[in-house]
């Protein structure tokens, strides 16, 4: 049962890391249609940088996230400008899949340039001795994982609420011809989705990689499997993509330790196989309806 609990644990850090880039992909999904196929790298380029700044530049791991989150800010921004906009502007279907999973691969061979091929250990920001918890072991970066991931998500959700340009946003995610009517720049609220996108999944890669080794091949497996949480929560549902954050997250660990590591992902991804055949809009998402 301490086994258990500690891989549940273990496994919902994972699962909220999920649910923070998977909340990227609802975000520019909601406003423009879009996906950013590059989101796992705009998680390992935001971990290398604050990488960077914590041991080269010796900038205090607190003060480090508000420099990795203007710099996922600025990244995804310059994601929209030059392979989003194009393609949106000539009305191609396909030429903002391309140019994302292009600027991906840019973006992972610049990493490799600088950073090196090799795996960085992230030094931890609090202390690494585990905290009893019901005859378990937590560490307390788990736990500063989940509380940095809901933080982020409520702070994103209040500013879409609260704000001004929040509700641009909103407006734009809900009626994009109207919104534009109404006076609304469009175009500013879908680079703004880009940049606050990849600016969630920096803050991710700062968060999860004094728990994992740092490298610019990290955000690969992680981008995709957050893809597929936000497949199978739906991308029209926050909610959903939390739910399914935790489901993939949790099944993950508890797989991975009672069946084979070689497996880990196997369960979760006949679970995205599953939904796609029977719900395609995501557990909790919900079914466009066009009227012609």
């Amino acid at each position: 049962m301490e086994i258990l609990i500690q891989l549940i644990f273990s496994g919902i850090a994972l699962g909220m890391i999920y649910a923070v880039i998977a909340f990227g992909y609802q975000l520019t999904f909601a406003t423009s249609g879009t996906l950013n196929f590059g989101q796992g790298e705009a998680l390992m380029l935001g971990a290398l940088v604050g990488l960077t700044c914590v041991e080269d530049l010796g900038i205090n791991y607190w003060l480090m996230i508000p420099i990795v989150c203007i710099f996922g800010a600025l990244q995804g921004s310059f994601v929209e400008a030059i392979g989003v906009r194009p393609a949106i502007k000539i009305k191609s279907e396909f030429g903002w899949i391309m140019s994302t999973i292009a600027l991906g691969i840019i973006f992972k061979n610049v990493a490799e340039n600088i950073w090196g091929r090799d795996d960085l250990r992230f030094p931890s920001p609090i202390s690494e001795d585990p905290i009893p918890f019901l005859g378990a072991n937590i560490l307390p970066m788990e736990i500063l994982v989940v509380a940095g991931a809901i933080l982020m998500m409520v702070m994103v959700e209040w500013f879409n609420r609260k704000t001004i340009y929040g509700k641009a946003v909103v407006a734009t995610s809900n009626d994009r011809d109207a919104a534009s009517l109404m006076g609304i720049n469009t175009g500013i609220v879908i680079m703004f989705s880009y940049g606050l996108s990849s600016l969630t999944a920096a803050f991710a890669g700062v968060l999860i990689a004094p728990l994992t080794l740092t490298g610019a091949t990290m955000g690969a497996s992680l981008g995709l499997k957050a893809f597929a949480v936000a497949i199978i929560g739906g991308l029209s549902s926050g909610f959903g993509i939390i739910i399914g954050g935790l489901i993939l997250g949790i099944t993950e660990t508890t797989t991975g330790f009672y069946i084979s590591t070689g497996y880990k992902d196997v369960p979760g991804l006949l679970l995205l196989l599953l939904v796609l055949a029977l719900k395609p809009s995501g557990l909790f998402g919900k079914t466009a309806i066009k009227k012609v």
